[in-house]
């Protein structure tokens, strides 16, 4: 069987491109990051996607000392009912690199255990507007990844770039994706914010998918 590394962040669209790569054929080894971030309850429901999703799952420890984000460093403000057309300034955050960071994790992961693929699940419609959810980022990185390693071949599948959260929402429901295992919000708090960019995109795909 062919082998996929499925970058999981614990959220809705890493939720989705899990059970992407599941019925695409592939055995899907999942990979997720604790590099510092503000809280730890996106790395506990990614242990319980993998689960259900019956996939192997890592977690990996990294730190990252500069902390110029406000999802690395408590003292800078998670901004709060903003413009999410994903036109505005890329917001407080930003993780610096940090799906660049990601993907050279995954990739070495991937040539170590002779994966075809890794998996992302960037968006690049309803979305913060970070630089490395844009589609030419990773038309350049999958440029970079068959000329990276000595096994050739691993590509970057990012099967969600093009999607609305209400498409996306509608198809993890074909799949099966449980949403009540999955956490959006930033803050990390006992209930969801609901007023982050996180919370309101999550919001606006569950309910356009109702509607």
């Amino acid at each position: 069987m062919k082998k996929a590394v499925v970058l999981l962040s614990g959220g809705m669209d890493s939720a989705v491109t899990l059970f992407i790569a599941k019925r695409s054929g592939y055995k899907t080894n999942c990979l997720t990051f604790d590099y510092g971030q503000r809280h730890k309850k996106e790395i506990l429901f990614a242990k319980h996607l993998a689960k259900a999703a019956k996939s192997q799952h890592i977690t990996l420890k990294i730190s990252l000392p500069w902390k110029k984000s406000a999802l690395l460093d408590k003292n800078i403000k998670v901004p709060e009912n903003r413009n999410i057309s994903g036109k505005e300034k890329i917001p407080a955050t930003y993780v610096p690199a940090r799906n660049t960071i990601f993907l050279s994790f995954a990739l070495s992961y991937a040539e170590a255990i002779g994966a075809n693929a890794v998996f992302i699940g960037a968006n690049a419609v309803d979305f913060s507007g970070y630089p490395d959810c844009r589609p030419e980022y990773y038309k350049i990185f999958n440029k970079l990844f068959k000329k990276a390693t000595k096994l050739k071949g691993i590509k970057i599948v990012a099967p969600l770039l093009h999607k609305t959260k209400e498409e996306i929402v509608k198809l993890g429901k074909q799949l099966g994706v449980d949403f009540n295992l999955t956490w959006s919000c930033y803050k990390g708090g006992r209930k969801p914010c609901g007023v982050c960019d996180a919370c309101r995109l999550r919001k606006k795909g569950l309910q356009a998918a109702t509607s």
